[in-house]
């Protein structure tokens, strides 16, 4: 019984607009959140098997350099950075 009062908890959390569910940012609810934290795991693990496990680490350096006013290439190009873009395979 406790679980389901733990639930509770979580769900009225989660209406309130606080994210209870890593990954479920934007759920209105408890069910909400945790089918949006599913979705965006599978979506990355998709991506990183579009891409080779190289290419989806090069595509977060690349994504992770990019500023409010710049792109990630951009940046990258600025500063000397490398980033090897072969390394995104195609499937």
């Amino acid at each position: 019984m406790a679980q389901k009062e733990d639930l509770g908890e979580l769900d009225a959390k989660a209406r309130e607009g606080e994210t209870v569910v890593r990954g479920g940012t934007g759920g209105k609810s408890l069910d909400a959140q945790e089918r949006l934290a599913e979705g965006r795991s599978r979506g990355g693990q998709t991506r990183k098997e579009q891409i080779g496990s190289e290419g989806y680490q090069e595509m977060g350096r690349k994504g992770g350099l990019s500023t409010t006013d710049k792109s990630g290439g951009e940046r990258a190009a600025e500063e000397g950075i490398p980033i090897d873009e072969s390394k995104y395979k195609n499937t």
